[in-house]
């Protein structure tokens, strides 16, 4: 089993800047792809970014690009959300996923439903 551990989520002003992280333990972390979700309330679940076992390769959904940066440290076990330029609708429970490399060929996914294993999540709120 692999056990995931969001923190860093807090209230923050419009504009302002967060990072997450997502400590992961049970199993060789550079077996998983990672990836972030959000639920904003009242709203489904969304892909916010992905990044591959080596950190080489990264996805961000569109409303993110340019704002959200996704890094890894494979010898720490930990996945990181860097936030910037944060708006009111950025609001949401920030998730982290663990999706395993082996036998993929596309080394990341927006698909929810190919994680294998979730963190409990982490609240921010972005106050305008």
């Amino acid at each position: 089993q692999l056990q995931l551990v969001e923190s860093g989520g807090g209230s923050v002003q419009a504009g302002g800047s967060l990072t997450l992280s997502c400590a992961v333990s049970g199993r060789a972390f550079s077996d998983f792809a990672m990836g972030w979700f959000r639920l904003p309330p009242g709203q489904e679940r969304e892909f916010v970014a992905s990044i591959s076992w080596s950190g080489s390769s990264t996805d961000y959904a569109d409303s993110m690009k340019g704002r959200f940066t996704t890094s890894r440290e494979n010898a720490k076990s930990t996945v990181y959300l860097q936030m910037n330029a944060l708006k009111a609708e950025d609001t949401a429970v920030y998730y982290c996923a663990a999706l395993s490399r082996w036998g993929r060929v596309v080394p990341t996914s927006r698909n929810e439903r190919e994680y294998d294993y979730w963190g409990q999540g982490t609240q921010v709120t972005v106050s305008s």
